[in-house]
C-alpha cells in the first residue's frame, strides 16, 4: 500500500513538472522588423563626411539593415576622403544603394566615383553626374594638349613635368574608375570619358548608357524598384526583400558634427585668428592666462583642420607675414609702410589659403576675410595709439622715475643730509643750505645718494 502511494506521488510530481515546463516554454521569437538605413551626404566631401559614413554603416550593420541608402548631393571633394568612403562600400556586408536626390542634385567629381562603387546606383529625375577629372595638386602644366619639343625626349624635363604629373593623375583616376565600373557591370567607356574629358550626364542619359541602374523620384519608389533585385555583396548573391521595411535615417553624431564644424574652412580660419590674437594678448600682458589658454586651444584646433583641408601653404605663410608686419608697425611705427604691407599680405594670404580646385565649394567667405581685416586694423590701430600715448607719460619705474620727485628735508644740512621721498628715507646732497621741513626736488641720482635742490632757492634763481 505504501509502495503504491509513493509511486503515485512520484508520477504526479513528474506530470506536474512536465506541464510546468510546457507552460513556461518561451514563445518562438517574432520576426524583427526589416530596416533600411538612410545616410545623407550633402555638400563637399571631406574628412567629416568619411567619418560619418564609417560610423553610419557600422550602425546600419548593427541594426541588421537589409539595405543602406546613401542620399547624395555633392560637388565633389577630397580624393583621400572619397577613397575612404569607397573602401567602406566595397567592404560592406550589406547592400548599399547610392541615390542622387532630390531633383536638382548632382554627383560631380568624387560623387561619380562613389556612385560607380555602390552596389546599386540610382538617381532622381533632373539630376546629373560626371566631371570626374582629378585636379593636379602640384604645379600646373601647359593648358594645351600639343606636344612640346621636350616631350620627344625619353627623359622628362622641368618644362613638361607638370604635364607628366597631370597625365599620371588622370591615368590613375581612369584605371580606378574603370575598375569600379567592371566590378559593378557599368559603362566603363563613359567612365573613362568622364575622367579624361570631364563629361557629364543627366539621370535619363545615364540610365540609357548603363551608367546607373535606375531612376526613381523618391525613396519609396526606389525601394519598390529594388524589390527582388539581386546584387553581389562580397562574392555572394543577395536578393533584396524590401516588403514591409522601415526607413530609418542615421544622422551624424556629435563627433561627426564637431569634425564637420572645425573642418569648415571659415571656422578653421576664425580659430586660427583667435589663436593668434590670444597669444599676442598673452605675450603683451603675461599672466592673464585666459587669452593664452583660449589662443593655444583655438590654434591647435585650426592646425588640425588645416591638416585635413587642401591648404595652400603659401597663403598661410602670407597671413603669418602680414600679422608679423602689423605687429612690427605697432612696436616700431614706420608711418604706415609696415602696416599697409602687412594688410596687403594678410588679404592675399586669406584669399589663396584654401585650394578651391581640390575641394570645390570650400573657399573662404569674403565677409569673414573682410571682418578680420577690419578687426586687425582696429586692433593694431588701438595698440599704436596706446604706445604713442605711453611715450608722453612720465616714467613711473626704475632710476629715472626718481628724477623730478619732490621730498622733504628731515634735518638741516649744507652738504649731506637725510630727506624723505615717497615714504622712503634717502641720503641727499646739495650745494645750498637746506632747512628741516623744507621741500626739495630730486635732480639726479648717484648710487644711493640723491642730488637735490631746495624749491624756494630754485624759485629765487628762476626769478
Amino acid at each position: 500500500m505504501l509502495r503504491t502511494i509513493i509511486v503515485a506521488f512520484i508520477g504526479l510530481w513528474l506530470l506536474a513538472g512536465i506541464a510546468g515546463e510546457a507552460q513556461q516554454a518561451p514563445e518562438p521569437p517574432t520576426s524583427q522588423p526589416k530596416v533600411v538605413a538612410q545616410l545623407t551626404i550633402d555638400g563637399p566631401i571631406g574628412p567629416a563626411t568619411s567619418d560619418y559614413v564609417d560610423r553610419a554603416l557600422k550602425d546600419a550593420e548593427a541594426r541588421n539593415a537589409v539595405l543602406a541608402i546613401i542620399r547624395m548631393d555633392t560637388p565633389g571633394g577630397l580624393d583621400t576622403a572619397m577613397r575612404e568612403i569607397i573602401r567602406m562600400i566595397l567592404a560592406s556586408r550589406i547592400p548599399i544603394a547610392t541615390y542622387v536626390a532630390p531633383s536638382g542634385a548632382r554627383a560631380a567629381s568624387a560623387g561619380t566615383y562613389i556612385l560607380y562603387a555602390s552596389h546599386i546606383a540610382a538617381m532622381a529625375p533632373a539630376t546629373n553626374l560626371g566631371a570626374a577629372t582629378p585636379v593636379a595638386i602640384g604645379a600646373p602644366g601647359r593648358n594645351d594638349d600639343r606636344p612640346g619639343p621636350a616631350e620627344k625626349d625619353e627623359q622628362e624635363t622641368p618644362r613638361d613635368s607638370g604635364d607628366a604629373m597631370a597625365k599620371k593623375m588622370v591615368n590613375d583616376a581612369v584605371a580606378y574608375l574603370r575598375g569600379l565600373a567592371h566590378l559593378r557591370g557599368r559603362n566603363a567607356e563613359w567612365a573613362e570619358k568622364s575622367v579624361r574629358e570631364g563629361a557629364s550626364l543627366t539621370a535619363e542619359e545615364a540610365l540609357k548608357m548603363q551608367v546607373i541602374d535606375l531612376v526613381a523620384p523618391d525613396v519609396p519608389a526606389l525601394l519598390s524598384e529594388l524589390q527582388g533585385r539581386r546584387v553581389d555583396v562580397l562574392g555572394r548573391t543577395v536578393t533584396l526583400d524590401l516588403t514591409g521595411t522601415t526607413v530609418e535615417t542615421i544622422d551624424p553624431d556629435w563627433r561627426s558634427r564637431l569634425l564637420a564644424v572645425i573642418t569648415n574652412p571659415n571656422v578653421a580660419y576664425i580659430l586660427m585668428m583667435i589663436g593668434v590674437y590670444g597669444l599676442i594678448l598673452e605675450l603683451y600682458n603675461p599672466g592673464s592666462i585666459v587669452p593664452g589658454t583660449v589662443g593655444v586651444i583655438s590654434l591647435l584646433l585650426a592646425m588640425y583642420a588645416f591638416q585635413v583641408l587642401p591648404v595652400n601653404y603659401a597663403g598661410l605663410a602670407l597671413i603669418i607675414v602680414g600679422i608679423g608686419l602689423m605687429i612690427a608697425e605697432a612696436f616700431a611705427p614706420s608711418f604706415g609702410a609696415l602696416g599697409l604691407g602687412g594688410i596687403a599680405a594678410f588679404i592675399a594670404g586669406s584669399v589663396i589659403l584654401i585650394d578651391t580646385e581640390r575641394m570645390p565649394g570650400a573657399g573662404l567667405s569674403w565677409a569673414v576675410i573682410a571682418a578680420f581685416v577690419l578687426s586687425s586694423l582696429m586692433f593694431f590701430g588701438v595698440a599704436i595709439n596706446l604706445i604713442l600715448r605711453s611715450r608722453h607719460k612720465p616714467v613711473v619705474t626704475g632710476r629715472e622715475e626718481m628724477i623730478g620727485a619732490v621730498g622733504t628735508a628731515l634735518e638741516d644740512f649744507q652738504d649731506l643730509g637725510r630727506i624723505q621721498v615717497r615714504s622712503e628715507i634717502w641720503t641727499a646732497r646739495t650745494t645750498m643750505p637746506v632747512r628741516k621741513g623744507q621741500r626739495v626736488r630730486v635732480q639726479g641720482l648717484d648710487g644711493l645718494i640723491l642730488s637735490v635742490t631746495p624749491l624756494e632757492e630754485r624759485k629765487e634763481l628762476e626769478s
